[in-house]
């Protein structure tokens, strides 16, 4: 079997991947990703035991025990790029052997779920209300760098939205990806749900103007505004895009789940967006074990 380069696979004199800093046996097949590094041992404080603790750079990991269920948390960072990174070097753990740099004959799947914030684009989602996402709408591009096989659902509603949102020459083809294995299904009971939309960046990209004029001041309303059958665009955030496209290819099962600490077209924050998330974490916590 064809070995994969030391220039394509880099490893740490260790032997762990390189910017995770992790080996095998230090994760445990459900993963919750969170952005914040912080937010990392707010979600492991409810665990019964921690076994791994892991940091390199902003990707800090705990693995540990809760309700006899082993699971990893690891931080990722903000931003699809970041995504690119965890992804593949989680799959390179499980489904490469890192001493011969092979492709293993069987592959695993993982069990991939966020818990992280955003913000709302309908006026029925409150503030600290929890959204699951049905699909993952990527503004960043990131994936037009693979080929993505598409569904012809995902065909269907992505050539509507195109037709709603063009490029305009400008901006980077969208990619549109259902959420794949079972886990919306576990998670989404009692959440609202719907596309969620991942951009490149937090201030123009979201439509946000300090300074700086935003390309397109009208992303807010056209989000908001985007129909097709049952689907409507609920939230936007800067990760869950690239996380089901990557999850899909790979052959991973993968969940967002988000507490709206914005609603951008009220144009209300939330009072205890703390209070708000810790809430999340127990709650999917729970969903994923019981």
């Amino acid at each position: 079997m064809k070995q994969i380069p030391e220039s394509e696979l880099i490893l740490n004199k260790d032997g762990s991947v390189y910017h995770l800093n992790l080996h095998p046996e230090e994760i445990s097949d459900l993963i919750i990703n969170v952005g914040d590094p912080d937010r990392v041992v707010k979600v492991s404080r409810f665990f019964d035991s921690v076994e791994v603790k892991k940091q390199k750079r902003e990707f800090v990991t705990h693995t540990g025990f809760y309700n006899n269920r082993r699971i990893t948390v690891l931080s990722t960072g903000i931003g699809t790029d970041n995504i690119d990174i965890v992804y593949n070097e989680l799959d390179a753990l499980v489904n490469i052997n890192l001493k011969t740099r092979e492709i293993k004959d069987k592959l695993s799947s993982l069990k991939l779920v966020r818990i992280g914030t955003s913000g709302a684009l309908q006026k029925n989602i409150p503030v600290d209300g929890f959204v699951c996402s049905s699909f993952g709408l990527g503004l960043d591009g990131l994936l037009n760098f693979y080929n993505m096989p598409v569904t012809e659902e995902e065909s269907e509603i992505l050539e509507a939205f195109n037709n709603h949102y063009p490029t305009l020459g400008r901006l980077p083809a969208s990619y549109i990806t259902k959420s794949p294995g079972n886990l919306f299904e576990i998670l989404s009971p009692g959440m609202h749900s719907g596309i969620t939309a991942s951009c490149s960046g937090f201030y123009g990209p979201q439509g946000r103007e300090l300074r700086l004029t935003p390309y397109r001041v009208d992303i807010v309303e056209r989000l908001n505004a985007f129909k097709f059958k049952d689907h409507l665009i609920t939230n936007f955030e800067m990760e869950t895009g690239a996380m089901y496209g990557l999850a899909r290819m790979l052959g991973h099962h993968c969940c967002s789940v988000n507490v709206i600490v914005a609603n951008r077209l009220a144009q209300k924050y939330s009072e205890d967006a703390e209070k708000s998330m810790m809430k999340l974490i127990e709650h999917t916590l729970q969903k994923l074990t019981s």
